[in-house]
């Protein structure tokens, strides 16, 4: 008897310690909870949502801040003193913001809406609510292990003021593009609109609860259940959608398995269009759909429209596939955010629900200043792809060169050809010539005595010669072969001088 109880004793041990090594990261958890907004109808359920996912990431092992009702203040210093907590504990920080209550999109933009926002119009919206990528762009200023995100989020649009214009739900965000190691999680799929529920709390968050206490579940595999959770409970109105660039594995509650969380993971690989018919072809309607539905990629919900058309399952399908493509190309229309980008996907989706916001868009960026064009290089790839393709979900390449801004310029500003620096030859120092020396304009002084005389250089008067009869014998005194004669006994002619 003593040995079996030695031995479960050492059993729970082991189980304990491979729970302790997945605990060794530090988890921190940001938990927010909207219900008691002030100029429009509150919400029963967020704040329910959040005190369940508080009590279960608490019981994962997460340290959880959580907080409700907070205004737009309140809630960017929420966030601002979550990402002080995660750069303190270090880098190897798995770091979950779960938050449920309002949210919208404007201009391309996803905002997390507080109780306190008020607004009359559109414009209104950035200057009240909080953006979406700036708590992204604050969790990635400082270094962690992975960053999750829960939005259970995309209730219908309360406000009258904007909810005609305004384009209904999240707008799509790829993970992909940013700073690996996020995973990014809707309560309902792009361009939808998410459902608070009947019960204590909304079908989202029930089926993130139910998932997420299943020991060593995969953070992926757990969304895929809490898809088909959802999909079920709306009776297919709404679906979950994720996207993630995780590069470690991950379980809310470790297991057995999770001593292995640390290790990289294993890209899978995307299924065909076709490969998808041959998995789908013959099987029930519903083992299908449930089957596209946990895999969440556009190939599957095609191979899924051309096989089955029966209702309902079919019409949520083509309406989801329809939906997923439309949102891909505004994606592709927002990110590059020129006046044809917005006209393609205008064509291509006359009247949809951001066709009043794509008008806007174009509108506005008639009054952007003019980039310099510069043509792309001869055989050089476009913006479309190597293959001239478009980009997933955009228009069609266009024929004319593809150009570069280079930034505003003014209608007189032409380029100009390219300075090549030339090795000058050394140039050798001049020298500066004396300056002049500079003479009395004094006259000479003549100083007392026979023989003294003071002579004075100074510019020579012009030559002349006077003839003369010779008289006596003079003794001259010259300088320079001009001077002045002197004698005892007068002139001394014939001879040159200055009288």
């Amino acid at each position: 008897m003593f040995r079996h109880a030695l031995c479960a004793t050492l059993t729970w041990c082991g189980i304990a310690a491979v729970s302790a090594s997945a605990h060794a990261e530090s988890r921190l958890a940001l938990v927010i909870g909207q219900s008691a907004y002030r100029t429009v109808t509150a919400l029963p359920n967020p704040a329910n949502d959040a005190k369940a996912m508080s009590q279960l990431l608490g019981d994962a092992g997460f340290e959880v801040t959580a907080a409700s009702d907070l205004s737009q203040k309140d809630m960017t210093d929420k966030v601002g003193e979550f990402a002080a907590k995660i750069a303190a504990k270090g880098p190897d920080t798995v770091a979950l913001v779960f938050y449920a209550g309002h949210g919208l999109q404007i201009d391309g933009e996803n905002y997390l809406v507080p109780v306190d926002v008020d607004p009359k119009r559109e414009a209104d919206i950035p200057f009240q609510a909080v953006r979406l990528n700036d708590i992204v762009n604050t969790l990635n200023s400082v270094p962690s292990k992975m960053r999750i995100l829960l939005l259970d989020a995309c209730r219908n649009n309360p406000f009258p003021a904007i909810n005609q214009t305004a384009g209904r739900g999240f707008a799509l965000v790829d993970a992909k593009t940013g700073a690996p190691g996020t995973f990014l999680s809707y309560s309902t799929s792009p361009g939808a609109e998410a459902e608070d529920g009947n019960g204590a709390d909304s079908p989202y968050t029930t089926a993130l609860l139910a998932v997420a206490k299943q020991p060593g579940l995969q953070i992926e595999d757990a969304f895929k259940r809490v898809r088909v959770s959802v999909n079920k409970a709306t009776e297919g109105r709404q679906t979950p959608w994720e996207s993630s660039s995780l590069v470690e594995d991950f379980a809310f509650v470790p297991g057995p398995a999770g001593a292995n969380a640390s290790l990289p993971k294993t890209p899978v690989a995307k299924r065909s269009v076709e490969e998808w018919r041959r998995s789908l072809q013959g099987k029930p309607i519903e083992v299908a759909n449930e089957m596209i539905v946990g895999d969440g990629t556009v190939e599957a919900y095609e191979a899924f429209v051309a096989l089955y058309t029966q209702p309902p399952f079919g019409p949520q399908a083509r309406l989801w596939l329809d939906r997923q493509r439309r949102m891909l190309a505004w994606n592709d229309a927002v990110v590059l955010n020129t006046v044809a980008a917005y006209r393609a996907f205008l064509v291509q989706y006359p009247d949809s629900d951001l066709t009043a916001t794509a008008r806007k868009l174009i509108e506005r960026l008639r009054y952007r200043p003019s980039p310099l064009p510069v043509v792309a290089a001869a055989g050089a790839p476009n913006a479309a792809g190597p293959s001239g393709a478009a980009p997933q979900g955009g228009p069609a390449a266009s024929s004319q060169p593809i150009t570069t801004a280079l930034g505003p310029t003014c209608p007189c500003t032409t380029p100009t050809l390219p300075i090549k620096k030339v090795d000058a030859p050394p140039t050798r120092k001049l020298r500066e010539p004396d300056p002049p020396r500079r003479t009395s304009s004094r006259p000479p002084r003549i100083l007392s005595g026979d023989d003294d005389v003071v002579v004075v250089r100074r510019r020579p008067p012009p030559d002349y010669y006077e003839p003369g009869p010779p008289v006596g014998i003079g003794i001259g005194i010259g300088i320079g072969g001009y001077g002045r004669g002197i004698e005892r006994g007068g002139p001394v002619p014939g001879r040159r001088g200055n009288y």
